[in-house]
Order: C-alpha cells, then structure tokens, then sequence
C-alpha cells in the first residue's frame, strides 16, 4: 500500500517543485492532495501528467495522511505544524518556524539521515534554509576527513528565494531599464535589476542579517556546534539557483586534490573543476538540477590547512523541495514510518 501525501503551499515556487519532484522521483505514494489558503481554493496544480485542484487547509482533515510537505511560511508552520503532527501525520516543514527547536531535527539526508529519527517527538521534520542545505552538503565529507575549524562564505542568491513576487520584480525592472520606464522597488529595499543586494531577511542588534544568522545556527546544529562561521548573505539578479563563495580552515592539512577525490565521491556533490574559461558551474547550469557543484577547488595559502571553493545548487530543488522529499523518502526506507491504512 502506497502513502497519501499532502503538499501545503501547492501554488507556491517550492509547492509547485515539490509536486514536480513527487512525480519525477516516483515516491510512492497512492494519492496526492494540493492544499493551500482558502483565497487560492481551487487554483489548478500539476502532478505529473494529472491536474490537482487545491483544497482548505483549514478544512482538511489529516487523519489518514501519512507524510505533510509544508511550504507555506513560518506563520502558517507555527500554527498548523503541531496541529498536523497530532493527527499522526509526519510533517516537513520548509520554514524557519522549527528549525531551532532542539526536539525537531534539521535533516539534510547526505549529511545526518541518522538525527530523523527524532521525529518521533513532535512529528515535525525542519528543512534548513536554502542557502545551508547545499553548504552543508560539501562541508560534510570534508569536515569527516579534516575537521572544520572556521567557515568563511559569501553567498549569491537568486530572486526566487523571496519568492514568485521577487521574481516578478527582476522581470518588472529589468524590462523597464530597457525600455526607460521608471525602476520601481517594492519586494526589495533597493533596485535588483543590474545591481546586487547585501541585505536578505531582516538585521539582527549586531549588524547580522537574519539570513546570515541561519547559515551560522543551522551549521552547527546538522554538522557540528564547534564549528565557527560567518556569512555575508548577497541577492543578485539571477532567477533560480544560489552560489557561494566559500573558504575552509581545516584543523589538519589537505590538499585540493584530496579535496577533489573525496567530493567526487559524496553524495549528492558533482565536481565540476577545470583550470579553464568555463570549466566551472554558474547557476545557470545548476537550474533544475538535483546535485550539489562543486568548481574552483583550490589551496588557501594565507591560512594553514585553509581551501577555497565555488557551491551552486538550484535553491528550488536541493535547497527546498528535493530536500524535503529525500527526507520523506528517508523515512520510508529507514521503516521509520508505515502507511496508515484507509477507508476504502
């Protein structure tokens, strides 16, 4: 018997995804149910090559749903979250609201698949942000073998992490550069059109965004809590896909190519490194891919045991909806969860 799966936020960037990659991936699951707020009730979603019409979530019962994707902001998770997991529904929540929690776990499969099961607690799994998720990815077959001391990233993130408006707002601007209409800012604090923006989520008493205080917790808590990082968290004008700019001390020395071998093979990692114009990926390339890139592996000479590296993924994908479904999957093939049975 397969599982029924409901995806909450179905009209969304990443509910949309999710629901692609349920179909791509073939998960088992006999039904899928699209659900999100009332004012979207109806809005057509596909699924596959089938058409789903979204329903309430206000009205929906989740007494005989096995797995809850959630991506529908962290108010929507606060509330909704323990509702779900009370009715023996496991939820995976792609917000903020419960990554923090010490009794939900943050789960990236490739890094520490062995913490879901402390699901059981509250029958909530968080997925970490975005900009983490892939990080962390090629941090942890690294920090295996030569123990991170301190991480050093500056990101490149695209529109399409703020969200379907955001992305409009680059099409909107750009548009109008070209045909010298007024630029007008409304998603953004500043222009995105040809320019970039070192501000994501709101700033913290230090000067920290929010953004870059994820990055720092989220480490910790899926990797290692004694490893130090600092981030500069940077929007630029690219659609889909998230870059990082990351540079490593390590407490043992390393070469790049010990580097290089070993990320070849992790999982979920694709090194693509040639010392030539373009033998790098821009996230141009990584759009609508699953792995995790890898590019411009090199030795750090102002550091001891320090290396340099390049990080693409597509935000949508690794950073969110891939994410929460090798999680669902990994429960499945852990024989963490069981289908409930259902009325016939």
């Amino acid at each position: 018997m397969g599982y029924k799966v409901a995806v909450v936020g179905a009209t969304g960037n990443v509910g949309r995804e999710m629901l692609n990659i349920l179909a791509e991936r073939a998960f088992p699951a006999d039904e899928v149910v699209a659900l999100a707020s009332r004012r979207s009730l109806g809005t057509e979603v596909s699924y596959g090559d089938k058409t789903l019409k979204t329903k309430d979530l206000a009205l929906y019962d989740f007494s005989d749903t096995d797995i809850c994707l959630m991506s529908a902001g962290g108010d929507v998770a606060r509330e909704w979250a323990p509702k779900i997991g009370a009715q023996g529904c496991v939820v995976i929540d792609n917000s903020s609201a419960w990554r923090y929690d010490q009794d939900v776990p943050l789960i990236v499969p490739e890094v520490n698949a062995d913490a879901i099961a402390g699901f059981s607690k509250r029958n909530i799994i968080a997925n970490p942000n975005c900009s983490t998720a892939q990080l962390v990815v090629a941090l942890k077959p690294l920090h295996d073998l030569w123990g991170i001391r301190r991480v050093v990233v500056a990101t490149y993130q695209s529109v399409s992490g703020a969200g379907k408006e955001a992305m409009d707002e680059l099409f909107t601007q750009t548009r109008a550069v070209f045909v010298t209409d007024p630029v007008e800012a409304k998603k953004f604090p500043k222009r995105i059109a040809f320019n970039v923006i070192p501000h994501i989520d709101v700033f913290m008493e230090d000067g920290t965004t929010k953004e870059e205080w994820k990055m720092m917790v989220e480490t910790k808590k899926i990797l290692d809590p004694k490893i130090k990082l600092t981030a500069t968290c940077v929007r630029v004008p690219v659609f889909v896909g998230h870059s990082e700019a990351v540079n490593i001390e390590f407490e043992r020395p390393v070469t790049a190519e010990e580097a290089r071998d070993v990320l070849r093979s992790a999982p979920g990692c694709l090194v693509i490194d040639k010392h030539e114009p373009g033998g790098y990926i821009t996230p141009y390339e990584a759009a609508g891919e699953d792995a995790t890139y890898i590019s411009r592996i090199r030795e750090d000479a102002t550091v001891e045991n320090g290396l340099s590296l390049w990080i693409v993924a597509d935000n949508l994908r690794k950073g969110a909806a891939l994410n929460a479904i090798q999680i669902a999957e990994s429960l499945i093939n852990r024989k963490l969860i069981a289908a409930r049975k259902r009325a016939a």
